[in-house]
């Protein structure tokens, strides 16, 4: 999601290079252009597809966390350098698009803006869920209450209260495999990683 603004400023040129180099072509072959031409706009992306579903499905969500609340996420991270605060729903299970089981949000001032969707696997998918989808990983870890949370490799051995700040023991989890989709804020370093430089104005929470 970062190099935005490059990203566009190349798609214009290399547009206009294409742009040009098809009128060339159909001079010489226009009805074959013209098949070619309909053939492309009758298969659109289907990562772009995808993309258009989860956005519409969380736009709600964007700079409402209030709403994100109500819908059932709870906080289960505080603010994870250059990524951002974790919010769970625990009702939503497997892969859905149009249904992210967290939300990340970036936090300052007061105002929250929605920077990424997540989803978790216990394993890397067999079939990856999104078209070039890349992984991270999160470690096995007692969360409590207030988004502390502490590593363990076991239920355990979790503290019965967080050790920072005396929250209540939520739930644990094993070792998983991350899904990142920066979708609602720019990532330079690309839709599926799971760190954004960009984010890093927002590390003071």
């Amino acid at each position: 999601m970062r190099k935005i603004a490059l990203v566009v400023a190349a798609a214009v040129a290399v547009g206009a290079i294409a742009a040009g180099a098809e009128a060339a072509r159909s001079a010489l072959a226009p009805q074959k252009a013209s098949k070619h031409a309909m053939h492309m706009s009758m298969t659109p992306s289907t990562l772009v597809s995808q993309l258009a579903l989860a956005r519409e499905a969380t736009v709600k969500y964007v700079t409402d966390l209030n709403r994100a609340k109500a819908d059932g996420y709870g906080i289960i991270t505080r603010m994870i350098p250059d990524m951002g605060y974790h919010y769970l729903n625990p009702k939503v299970t497997g892969f859905d698009v149009r249904k992210p089981a967290i939300l990340v949000y970036e936090h300052r001032g007061g105002k929250w803006q929605l920077g990424a969707l997540e989803w978790v696997f216990p394993a890397k998918p067999a079939k990856a869920p999104l078209p070039g989808a890349k992984y991270g990983s999160f470690p096995a870890a007692c969360h409590y209450a207030d988004g502390t949370f502490v590593p363990e490799a076991t239920q355990d051995a979790c503290p019965k209260a967080s050790p920072e700040t005396g929250a209540a023991f939520g739930f644990w989890h094993p070792d998983l495999v991350t899904l990142h989709v920066w979708i609602w804020y720019p990532n330079p370093s690309g839709l599926y990683a799971s760190m954004n430089p960009l984010a890093a104005a927002y590390n003071g929470g």
